[in-house]
């Protein structure tokens, strides 16, 4: 697996900040860290972190805001640290496109096992071209290469979960794809019921495809079952 860019740990708390990297840095990634949010695009820009470990809870600018000015610029993955038992964080983090999210306190290790996993999507989606340079489906073009939605030629850039998730639907085009199936395709683990994760960012893709009245239902719920991308 391939690790250009360091680490960024953008939290508030000092000692927090330290343990991550200093755990991190044991496994051979190497890192950069922030107190705040203030300085994000500017650091951003600077280090082309490959992986983006944002805290919720700051004072001043917090991370929830923090996310929302980097998706306007980065597609950089983003895992989210929320408190434990706060739904709300999370579900509007993952809306405002955060990759994965982490409740605290946690295990460092179960951290590195989720930046290593999402290296792996991001990877796997630069990489992996299915023998082709973009997929095609009910008028709508997916590059892989440039990982860019066309749109009555118009060009989407999609935070890396909604570009993999879209390609999952595309890929399998008229057909019901249930959770279980896209949650293993898009996040490499089994589905929880109570995980809304994969709803969330439907209705994120679903919004991307909202001003375009041709392409607007193109993704469909199955009820019962799941998703379904209607081709044509």
């Amino acid at each position: 697996m391939k690790n250009n860019g360091p680490v960024l740990i953008i939290d508030d708390d000092q000692k927090l900040r330290e343990l991550v990297a200093e755990y991190l840095e044991e496994y051979d990634f190497s890192t950069a860290t922030l107190p705040s949010g203030a300085r994000a695009a500017e650091t951003i820009r600077s280090i082309n972190p490959s992986v983006i470990i944002l805290d919720v809870m700051m004072p001043g600018k917090d991370g929830l805001d923090v996310l929302r000015d980097i998706r306007a610029e980065f597609v950089t993955p983003v895992i989210m640290l929320t408190a434990k038992g706060e739904d709300t964080d999370r579900i509007v983090g993952l809306e405002l496109g955060a990759d994965d999210y982490m409740a605290k306190p946690f295990n460092p290790r179960e951290l590195l096992a989720r930046i290593k996993a999402v290296l792996r999507r991001v990877e796997s989606c630069g990489e992996r071209r299915a023998d082709a340079e973009a997929v095609r489906a009910g008028g709508l073009i997916l590059n892989l290469s440039r990982q860019v939605l066309v749109v009555d030629r118009d060009e989407i850039e999609l935070a890396p979960t909604e570009f993999r998730l879209l390609k999952a639907l595309m890929t399998h085009a008229d057909r019901a794809l249930t959770r279980d199936e896209l949650m293993d395709m898009v996040w490499d683990k089994d589905f929880a019921a109570y995980d809304r994760s994969i709803d969330v960012h439907i209705s994120k893709l679903r919004s991307q495809l909202k001003p375009y009245p041709n392409h607007a239902k193109r993704i469909r719920t199955v009820w019962g079952t799941g998703y379904m991308f209607v081709g044509e």
